[in-house]
């Protein structure tokens, strides 16, 4: 090997290690707060997502304290981003959180919180929301435009089947307008069986098992588009989609149609 060719090698490797160190440097003591800079502020960003906020600046506080761990007026030296940040994630309306150190003493706290898709009121029980993961989330008293399911509902059904529908409505912007309620039954073999309230219309839906509820909900959405849109919405009382290859509609004064 010439020379020249060793000296570059050289060269560059020594280059390489320099540029490695200096960052190593950089990383532990250029961006390292003073010894003595206290934290003068609290920044949280959440992301906005849905409708609902379940978790704002006041309630971090509060759970902060609560824990020792709020760090406002601590020597930045001395807080502990990763306690705040399992504080924070210990909260049942949190999905993801991370906090770090930033610059004139300040903490940043992102958050992301849990997107509630349906609202579950069981019988006999206190009702509670469901996000799109299948996760309970207590209620809290805030106005929210969400499908609210009742009836014979036990927990596994609604964090799974009405999860799945849930995400669905929320998705599709005309059944999201639509749908306002969905009751919740259990047939003869003990199987859940759903009837669906309409926003639009003085009729119910029954959907019967939550298999396959979206090819139900498109052949539905078809029979509102060709036929409500001509004879009217409260021609019917009721319009059953349990059967795969027919809809059965019961008139107002008792008769059926296929």
């Amino acid at each position: 090997m010439k020379a020249s060719k060793v000296v570059k090698i050289t060269l560059v490797a020594l280059l390489a290690v320099g540029l490695a160190a200096y960052v190593g440097y950089s990383v532990l003591f250029l961006s390292a707060p003073d010894k003595d800079e206290r934290c003068k502020a609290v920044e949280l960003i959440i992301k906005k997502e849905g409708q609902a906020q379940f978790v704002d600046e006041k309630d971090v506080e509060e759970m902060l304290k609560k824990a020792h761990v709020y760090p406002k007026g601590m020597l930045m030296k001395d807080v502990n981003t990763k306690k705040i940040e399992e504080t924070i994630r210990n909260n049942e309306f949190v999905k993801k959180v991370e906090c770090y150190k930033s610059s004139n003493g300040k903490l940043c706290v992102k958050m992301e919180q849990r997107v509630p898709v349906i609202f579950v009121a069981p019988e006999g029980r206190d009702g509670y929301f469901v996000d799109a993961q299948g996760k309970m989330i207590p209620s809290k008293n805030y106005p929210m435009n969400l499908v609210v399911a009742s009836g014979n509902i036990d927990d596994k059904y609604a964090c799974t089947s009405l999860a799945e529908v849930g995400q669905y409505l929320q998705t599709d912007a005309f059944w999201n307008n639509q749908i306002e309620q969905l009751y919740v039954q259990k047939n003869e073999k003990g199987e859940h069986v759903v009837e669906l309230i309409p926003r639009v219309g003085d009729h119910t839906v029954y959907l019967g098992t939550i298999d396959d509820f979206q090819k139900k909900l498109h052949k539905l959405k078809i029979f509102y588009e060709k036929a409500m849109s001509t004879v009217g919405w409260n021609k019917y009382a009721s319009v059953n989609l349990e059967y795969d290859n027919q809809i059965i509609c019961t008139k107002r004064h008792g008769k059926r149609t296929n």
